[in-house]
């Protein structure tokens, strides 16, 4: 019996309007995910992690107008032209987020407490004193001591890892069937990092939820997700398990990613081993594949043929380079 997955994606394209422009910061991209399973969305700033997973649930930024097109199922719902009522009932209750800044997404006028209870309260339907003490339940979840005391404490008493420790109390209040975290991790010391990570692992296991962590560090890819989906330039370029794709990556860019990061072997003083040139502007359209500009295995085919994401020789990783895995498809038939 095949388990229908918790959240499907299909060709989902994202254009977000202004007065004065117009740009696709996400194009064309399918994937799903299981239940309990954590599926990575690793990429460059601006390659369209977060408005992939936001934007659909009318979570774009103030002054922007997002077009959606394409289809989302989540738990049986389509969420596009779901409309604002319907993407209301799902945020907060069903789907629960971890903001990139805790800081800016905490409300520095009123209590930990407070925020917190106020999720029990719309999403549960709890009087405020029921509310209160599921307020300090999940403080107590999210493993910060004296758990009386830092109710009553405003955002600005607290430290960064602390404060991200709130926000993930304030994520889980209505125990959702998917967590959607925008760099969890960011701005925090290694230490309070693992931490971090380890708390949303226990968390997700106790509540059985899904969760979609959007991240560029592949340090957490490693430690934390099941899957990874690799995005460039508003599109999906590689998916897979990631204890294969970050051993054997199929896609130029996964490689490049995965070729920067420091290794111990290297000398005192080595270079930074970084992408060469700058990701595309996404105002215009980009006919062939996005990464060519930039990629060391590129042919003239590819400026004007815009690749598919495809099966490779290990039969669990798609890419979209038909350049590296041309021999790769034929094998495969």
């Amino acid at each position: 019996m095949t388990t229908q997955p918790l959240l499907e994606v299909t060709n989902l394209t994202v254009d977000l309007l202004t007065a004065q422009t117009a740009v696709r910061p996400v194009d064309g991209v399918s994937y799903s995910l299981n239940r309990r399973e954590t599926l990575a969305v690793v990429g460059e700033s601006g390659s369209g992690k977060t408005v992939m997973n936001f934007a659909p649930l009318g979570l774009a930024p103030t002054g922007v107008v997002a077009d959606v097109a394409g289809s989302i199922r989540f738990d049986g719902m389509e969420l596009v032209g779901a409309g604002e009522e319907g993407l209301r009932t799902l945020r907060g209750k069903s789907v629960g987020f971890i903001f990139q800044d805790p800081m800016s997404a905490l409300n520095p006028a009123r209590t930990i407490g407070r925020q917190i209870a106020e999720m029990a309260e719309y999403h549960l339907s709890m009087t405020a004193r029921a509310a209160e003490e599921r307020a300090l339940d999940l403080i107590r979840l999210v493993g910060i001591s004296d758990p009386s005391a830092r109710l009553r404490q405003y955002p600005h008493e607290l430290s960064g890892g602390l404060r991200q420790r709130v926000m993930i109390a304030i994520a889980v209040a209505a125990e959702p069937k998917l967590l959607i975290a925008d760099e969890p991790t960011t701005a925090l010391d290694v230490t309070v990092q693992a931490q971090i990570l380890r708390l949303l692992k226990e968390i997700q296991a106790k509540l059985e939820m899904a969760m979609v962590l959007i991240t560029h560090d592949m340090g957490v890819v490693a430690s934390a997700a099941d899957r990874v989906l690799v995005m460039y330039a508003g599109r999906n370029v590689e998916t897979g398990p990631v204890d294969k794709v970050l051993v054997s990556p199929r896609h130029p860019y996964t490689m490049g990613l995965i070729d920067a990061i420091p290794s111990r072997s290297d000398p005192v003083g080595a270079p930074f081993r970084g992408l060469p040139g700058m990701p595309p502007v996404l105002s215009a359209p980009i006919p062939g594949c996005a990464f060519e500009p930039r990629c060391p295995h590129a042919v003239p085919a590819c400026r004007n043929s815009r690749p598919k994401l495809e099966r490779t020789v290990d039969a669990a990783i798609f890419a979209a380079c038909p350049v590296l895995n041309t021999s790769c498809k034929e094998r495969l038939g």
